[in-house]
């Protein structure tokens, strides 16, 4: 028999892999009641895996909720893998760069060797641990509020890390454009990429096409404020035509 906590495992990881399900579907298939359900869903929720709406649970983000970053890890790999290697040809050995905690902006991080050394800062925790590893790249760890649903570091100390050094060039990514601007769902995360954007001579936003069109909560910036948008072939033409239309400098990964 499932313990409590092997079972709000296994909702997890299913839900993250289906991005929803109801209350209903996940009593019938572990054979348990919905109360039951809910009371597993209600603590999941606390621990920021899911979250909940009338009748079921999803992983999907929302214009008010962002993924957290399990899902965000499994979603659109082929796309950011993509960027993550365009946006390789703007490293360059000696620079000093930055990461924030977007999925897309680490895929950067397991090819980084071939461009030491480096300096490197950023406020994403695995992150951390995947550069402590590489030779020749000298990490910067901007701390803070240790932040579950992101695996990041949030907050004053964070902004106030960040405030102290300079950088070459920042790589980022946030959950929507459009029109001219960039959003994200949290305030807190909105911060912290306006302040990366402030230290950096350069800025890169890394976005896969399923961010075109949409908005979030929390306008972050103009677009005008990149230097280059960086997103893949899979982003369809009247986006593109857009962005265009806006005079924003944008290349396609494929």
């Amino acid at each position: 028999m499932r313990s409590p906590e092997g079972r709000q495992k296994e909702i997890s990881d299913l839900v993250l892999e289906r991005g929803s399900l109801s209350a209903q579907e996940l009593a019938t298939l572990f054979d348990v009641s919905v109360m039951t359900i809910h009371r597993d869903l209600d603590e999941l929720e606390r621990q920021g895996f899911v979250r909940k709406y009338r009748g079921g649970v999803t992983a999907l983000p929302s214009g008010v909720f962002e993924s957290n970053v399990a899902y965000r890890q499994k979603a659109m790999r082929a796309e950011k893998e993509a960027i993550a290697k365009h946006a390789l040809q703007y490293v360059e050995p000696g620079m000093s760069i930055m990461l924030d905690d977007a999925t897309t902006a680490a895929k950067m991080i397991p090819h980084l060797a071939g461009f030491t050394p480096l300096r490197v800062a950023t406020n994403y925790l695995e992150g951390m641990r995947q550069l402590s590893q590489i030779r020749e790249v000298a990490l910067m760890a901007l701390g803070g509020d240790y932040e579950p649903l992101h695996d990041s570091f949030l907050g004053e100390t964070c902004l106030e890390c960040i405030e102290s050094i300079r950088v070459d060039a920042v790589f980022m990514s946030t959950s929507a454009l459009s029109g001219q601007y960039s959003f994200h769902q949290e305030d807190r995360i909105v911060a912290v990429k306006r302040k990366m954007l402030e230290v950096a001579a350069r800025r890169y936003l890394l976005v896969d096409h399923s961010k075109l069109g949409k908005v979030a909560l929390r306008r972050l910036v103009s677009l005008s404020e990149f230097d280059l948008v960086i997103v893949d072939s899979g982003a369809p033409e009247h986006a593109l035509a857009e962005l265009a239309r806006r005079d924003v400098a944008y290349e396609l990964a494929s």
